[in-house]
């Protein structure tokens, strides 16, 4: 009776992870929904690609036509006295004037390298900022499957070492009942009482380990989620299409976001060499100007042959159109030195992008054999779940007749419970590396997570899935 018992607790354990439990638990999609409201780091890039749009009307405006005015008022009160040696003698004077200046001035660019250059630039950092969100958002696709299905992993952890504890300690009551009977030694209890404690130990370590994938969870989300979604037992494993590791390589070193991105500086950087030397090159502008000065006021004066008040009005109004070169001469060897400076940069984005170059290939080539091998240790383990459960059954039958010991059922047990989380584990990472492929070759989208949202399915927390287990024990 009491072996019949124990092998329906682990059949009510294996169904812990595909039955539904009474709480709606949330799904990939709503999580990665979620994670694109409160992720700082997505709204990083997306400021950032704001930012980078800017760079396009700058480079723009300053070809067009660049028009200033400016303008001054003075009032102004002068006395004084002068001495005349041909009169020998002084005479004083005061002056009251108002002046009134004002000048438009209008500034066309005819030859500026810098500005040619810098529309140039302009384009690319665009399309480089573009790139750069499209990988954020990718990443980000990626981050937040990463950190679901460690959660996952952390509960089916936590729920196989919650269930080794119960059965151990199960194990041990039994051990116990038998040696006060004389049916064992005591050894078998200690053993039993040993094994226990381990459990409570890896139980306490695993419930750490839970809050802290649910922690990694709310960085990315800004909230706190407690039940999630898990791939439903039809969850399809499908070979990668195509089924080419060269033909995924060749997309990636194609279209990977990070290694366009990398192109993109190494062509500014490039392209920042030739703006440097602009500092070696003359400027041509066409200037056209209309000015107005305008004086008026009265000068009153008095010596010892008479007095008098003189007004005056000056009025002057000046239009002029030149055209300004400007030819750099010596700056001290500060244009040599930011050329050298530039030249260095470039060479250091090439190496950068032969970096990145040779990292996408091989995350390519990784993910594509990680997806072949993950689809056949996922189906090894699915035997392995029912081997260790055949064994499990005949070393707890060995055990009632006496030709097996304790610690062989202990083990057994543990063997078990560590092949069923192996292969929900293997299942995640099947998953994971096919996003992964997709990242690497650039082609990751909102639709993959809403593809594999349609196998993910309600199952209960590790707590509702420890009271499952004790209403089964009850029955």
């Amino acid at each position: 009776m009491k072996k019949s018992i124990n092998i329906s607790i682990l059949l009510i354990t294996l169904g812990t992870f595909a039955t539904s439990g009474p709480a709606q638990a949330a799904s990939l999609l709503e999580i990665y929904q979620q994670a694109l409201q409160g992720d700082p780091q997505i709204h990083e890039a997306e400021a950032r690609r704001l930012a980078a749009l800017e760079s396009r009307p700058q480079a723009r405006g300053v070809l067009f036509p660049q028009i200033s005015a400016t303008g001054d008022y003075t009032d102004s009160t002068t006395s004084g006295t002068s001495f005349s040696f041909i009169n020998n003698a002084d005479t004083t004077f005061d002056r009251d004037s108002t002046a009134t200046n004002w000048s438009v001035t209008l500034r066309q660019s005819l030859f500026r390298w810098d500005q040619i250059v810098n529309l140039k630039r302009a384009d690319k950092s665009v399309t480089r900022a573009e790139a750069v969100r499209e990988a954020a958002q990718q990443d980000l696709i990626v981050r937040v499957a990463q950190r679901y299905f460690d959660i996952l992993a952390a509960e089916d952890r936590l729920t196989s070492i919650n269930a080794n504890r119960e059965a151990i300690a199960r194990q041990l009551e039994q051990a116990k009942q038998r040696f006060d009977v004389g049916l064992i030694a005591i050894t078998d209890v200690q053993e039993s009482q040993a094994a226990y404690d381990q459990a409570v130990a890896d139980e306490i370590g695993a419930k750490r380990t839970l809050a802290t994938a649910r922690e990694f969870m709310r960085e990315i989300t800004g909230q706190y989620t407690q039940d999630l979604d898990a791939p439903d037992e039809n969850f399809p494993l499908l070979d990668p299409a195509p089924n080419d590791q060269a033909s995924w390589v060749d997309l990636s070193l194609t279209q990977n976001l990070n290694l366009v991105a990398s192109r993109l500086d190494e062509q500014l950087a490039r392209d920042e060499i030739s703006f440097r030397r602009n500092g070696h090159y003359p400027s041509l502008d066409l200037v056209v100007s209309t000015s107005e000065n305008k004086d008026d006021g009265d000068v009153f004066s008095s010596s010892p042959f008479g007095s008098g008040t003189s007004p005056f009005d000056d009025s002057t109004t000046r239009d002029q159109i030149s055209l300004q070169i400007t030819v750099p001469l010596f700056a001290g060897g500060v244009t040599n030195s930011r050329v050298k400076e530039a030249v260095y940069l470039h060479r250091a984005s090439r190496e950068q992008l032969q970096r990145v170059t040779r990292e996408t290939e091989r995350q390519a080539r990784d993910a594509y054999l990680g997806v072949l091998s993950e689809i056949s240790r996922v189906k090894a383990l699915e035997q392995a779940v029912a081997s260790s459960r055949t064994a499990l059954q005949a070393t707890q039958a060995g055990y009632e007749v006496g030709t097996r010991t304790i610690v062989e059922v202990l083990n057994s047990q543990f063997a078990l419970y560590a092949a069923i989380t192996n292969f929900y584990q293997s299942r995640y990472e099947y998953i994971m590396n096919a996003l992964r492929l997709k990242q690497a070759a650039g082609t990751l989208q909102i639709q993959d997570l809403e593809l594999i949202d349609k196998w993910l399915k309600d199952r209960p927390s590790p707590e509702e899935a420890a009271a499952e287990r004790s209403k089964g024990r009850q029955t």
